[in-house]
């Protein structure tokens, strides 16, 4: 399935095999998280696109880093925006001036213009959890409302990504299952929850096992495990197809040398226990490099011996 992308981006390409569609399927009857797991490069992300496309939902994307609070996938309070409208208001109401009851009545108004609700930016659940909602909030704060892929609609649900958890500190997966669990949640500032409205929504989850995660939040996710094939020659037939689904009319050849490259290089990272080790989207950066430069497959093999070096080998000390 050929995903949409900024022009200036790598093309992007998923092929679903039968365990994900299972997987899916499982989380979407279960209303589970899907923590997907598997070594960087894999498609792990992608996935969650494809998903969302395939079901014709809309797409939202999370990804955390070490800043991340749990509040973070929910909502966003702007403090900043808000002191600089407090202090402009301020100061325009002390340069008019007026009588007592003026300024009290003027200070009313100053304190629901500033109420902290006016100040609370949808973020992901939001969005999956109410999507009119959010929209609406978004208009009103004059923030962008997430772009719908080709064929997708919020009314069929919403799929979310949220990316790379295991960068997060163990309050965020924690807060994640609290309110997925309970359907709704309650932004600061405000009286009345935002709740479930439509299709519940299929929530997927990365890591790339950085760091361990909870295991009460473990226990309520479905894992899908996603791995390159063991064995050489199941590992080159496996990557010789990827290779074949991004770039049509690419010369098998071509493919397939650069596959065994690909895996020589594995291999010998793995006995330095080098990680991570390259992988598919090594093998798919190779060959679209190769494939820019030259037109020729004869001229393709000689640059992928040329520029394998700059691809597949990215530690220190690896030989040249």
């Amino acid at each position: 399935m050929p995903l949409p992308g900024p022009p200036e981006a790598p093309e992007q390409v998923h092929v679903f095999d039968q365990r994900e569609i299972d997987a899916v399927h499982a989380a979407l009857a279960a209303r589970r998280p899907l923590l997907v797991r598997g070594e960087p490069g894999v498609g792990k992300t992608q996935l969650a696109k494809a998903v969302a496309m395939d079901l014709g939902r809309a797409f939202v994307q999370h990804v955390i880093d070490i800043r991340t609070e749990s509040r973070d996938l929910l909502w966003h309070f702007d403090a900043v925006g808000r002191l600089a409208d407090a202090q402009l208001r301020g100061a325009l109401a002390g340069r008019s001036g007026g009588k007592s009851e003026n300024v009290t009545a003027a200070s009313a108004v100053l304190q629901r213009e500033l109420a902290v609700e006016h100040y609370l930016h949808p973020r992901a659940l939001w969005w999956a959890f109410n999507w009119e909602q959010a929209r609406e909030r978004a208009e009103q704060l004059k923030r962008p409302v997430p772009e719908l892929l080709p064929g997708c609609d919020p009314a069929n649900g919403v799929v979310v990504l949220i990316d790379e958890i295991d960068k997060a500190e163990s309050d965020v997966p924690n807060g994640l299952l609290e309110a997925l669990g309970a359907g709704c949640f309650t932004p600061q500032g405000m009286t009345e929850p935002v709740a479930i409205s439509g299709p519940a929504p299929l929530v997927i989850i990365t890591t790339n096992e950085e760091r361990s995660l909870p295991d009460a939040f473990l226990r309520r996710c479905l894992v899908l495990v996603l791995s390159l094939p063991e064995g050489d020659e199941a590992l080159a037939d496996h990557l010789v197809a990827r290779g074949q689904a991004h770039f049509r009319g690419a010369d098998e050849t071509v493919l397939r040398e650069a596959a065994e490259q690909l895996i020589a290089d594995r291999h010998a990272a793995e006995q330095q226990h080098w990680r991570p080790l390259p992988g598919q989207a090594e093998y798919l950066d190779l060959i679209r490099a190769v494939r820019h430069l030259a037109a020729q497959p004869d001229k393709q093999k000689e640059l992928l011996r040329q520029i394998k070096r700059y691809v597949l080998r990215k530690h220190l000390g690896t030989p040249v």
